[in-house]
Protein backbone atom coordinates (compact mmCIF):
# COMPACT_ATOMS: atom_id res chain seq x y z
CA UNK A 1 0.00 0.00 0.00
CA UNK A 2 1.43 3.23 -1.09
CA UNK A 3 1.96 6.31 1.34
CA UNK A 4 -0.91 7.70 -0.59
CA UNK A 5 -3.34 5.45 -0.45
CA UNK A 6 -2.44 5.08 3.78
CA UNK A 7 -2.89 8.37 3.91
CA UNK A 8 -6.32 8.46 2.23
CA UNK A 9 -7.43 5.24 4.57
CA UNK A 10 -6.36 7.05 8.13
CA UNK A 11 -8.30 10.20 6.77
CA UNK A 12 -11.73 8.49 6.28
CA UNK A 13 -11.16 6.06 9.36
CA UNK A 14 -12.66 6.95 12.15
CA UNK A 15 -11.07 7.01 15.72
CA UNK A 16 -12.50 7.27 19.33
CA UNK A 17 -11.71 10.83 19.17
CA UNK A 18 -13.63 12.18 16.44
CA UNK A 19 -17.00 12.84 18.45
CA UNK A 20 -15.00 15.54 20.12
CA UNK A 21 -14.19 17.27 16.35
CA UNK A 22 -16.00 19.72 14.90
CA UNK A 23 -19.82 18.47 14.13
CA UNK A 24 -18.83 15.25 16.28
CA UNK A 25 -21.36 14.62 18.86
CA UNK A 26 -19.10 16.08 21.88
CA UNK A 27 -17.59 18.54 19.26
CA UNK A 28 -17.27 22.45 19.62
CA UNK A 29 -20.86 24.36 19.18
CA UNK A 30 -20.49 27.23 17.34
CA UNK A 31 -24.28 28.06 17.42
CA UNK A 32 -25.51 29.92 20.53
CA UNK A 33 -28.78 28.44 20.20
CA UNK A 34 -27.62 24.66 20.00
CA UNK A 35 -25.41 25.59 22.96
CA UNK A 36 -27.99 26.56 24.92
CA UNK A 37 -30.54 23.80 23.84
CA UNK A 38 -27.75 20.61 24.97
CA UNK A 39 -27.21 22.49 28.18
CA UNK A 40 -30.99 22.33 28.93
CA UNK A 41 -31.54 19.02 27.99
CA UNK A 42 -28.77 17.84 31.02
CA UNK A 43 -29.45 17.05 34.30
CA UNK A 44 -29.26 20.15 36.82
CA UNK A 45 -25.83 18.93 38.57
CA UNK A 46 -24.39 18.41 35.07
CA UNK A 47 -25.77 21.55 33.77
CA UNK A 48 -24.06 23.87 36.66
CA UNK A 49 -20.95 21.75 36.04
CA UNK A 50 -21.04 22.78 32.17
CA UNK A 51 -21.58 26.78 33.04
CA UNK A 52 -19.39 26.88 35.13
CA UNK A 53 -16.53 24.94 32.87
CA UNK A 54 -18.16 26.86 30.11
CA UNK A 55 -17.04 30.94 32.24
CA UNK A 56 -13.68 29.01 32.76
CA UNK A 57 -12.95 28.15 29.13
CA UNK A 58 -14.11 31.99 28.60
CA UNK A 59 -12.05 33.37 31.14
CA UNK A 60 -8.90 31.16 30.23
CA UNK A 61 -9.56 32.33 26.61
CA UNK A 62 -9.21 36.35 27.69
CA UNK A 63 -6.33 35.43 29.78
CA UNK A 64 -4.97 33.68 26.86
CA UNK A 65 -5.73 36.61 24.09
CA UNK A 66 -3.90 39.20 27.46
CA UNK A 67 -0.75 37.19 27.41
CA UNK A 68 -1.73 37.02 31.18
CA UNK A 69 -0.97 34.01 32.59
CA UNK A 70 -3.36 32.02 35.03
CA UNK A 71 -1.90 32.45 38.78
CA UNK A 72 -0.13 29.47 39.93
CA UNK A 73 -2.38 29.02 42.91
CA UNK A 74 -5.74 28.53 40.61
CA UNK A 75 -3.78 26.44 38.61
CA UNK A 76 -2.88 24.06 41.91
CA UNK A 77 -6.89 24.47 42.53
CA UNK A 78 -7.43 22.89 39.29
CA UNK A 79 -5.10 20.01 39.26
CA UNK A 80 -7.34 18.81 42.27
CA UNK A 81 -10.63 19.01 40.65
CA UNK A 82 -10.59 15.41 39.00
CA UNK A 83 -10.81 14.01 42.46
CA UNK A 84 -13.50 15.72 44.01
CA UNK A 85 -17.47 15.35 43.52
CA UNK A 86 -19.53 16.59 40.77
CA UNK A 87 -21.29 18.89 43.62
CA UNK A 88 -17.78 19.71 45.05
CA UNK A 89 -16.82 20.56 41.64
CA UNK A 90 -19.24 23.07 41.21
CA UNK A 91 -18.18 25.16 44.44
CA UNK A 92 -14.47 24.65 43.32
CA UNK A 93 -15.36 25.97 39.61
CA UNK A 94 -17.50 28.92 40.86
CA UNK A 95 -14.23 30.12 43.70
CA UNK A 96 -11.92 29.75 40.75
CA UNK A 97 -13.88 31.54 38.62
CA UNK A 98 -14.21 34.31 41.19
CA UNK A 99 -10.83 34.51 42.02
CA UNK A 100 -9.84 34.79 38.27
CA UNK A 101 -11.98 37.57 37.82
CA UNK A 102 -10.75 38.98 40.81
CA UNK A 103 -7.18 38.60 39.29
CA UNK A 104 -8.74 40.09 35.88
CA UNK A 105 -9.67 43.37 38.15
CA UNK A 106 -6.44 43.87 39.88
CA UNK A 107 -4.77 43.35 36.71
CA UNK A 108 -6.94 45.62 34.32
CA UNK A 109 -6.39 48.40 37.48
CA UNK A 110 -2.92 47.79 37.04
CA UNK A 111 -0.74 50.30 39.40
CA UNK A 112 -2.29 53.65 40.02
CA UNK A 113 0.14 56.69 39.54
CA UNK A 114 -0.14 59.37 41.82
CA UNK A 115 0.55 63.30 40.44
Amino acid sequence: MSKEEKKDQSSTTRGPLDKFEPGGELGPIEDRNEYEQRLNSLPLDQRELAQENTRFADLCHYFSEQKTDVPPEVLEQIGRLSKLTISERIRALKNINRELMEHVNDVDQGPSIRQ
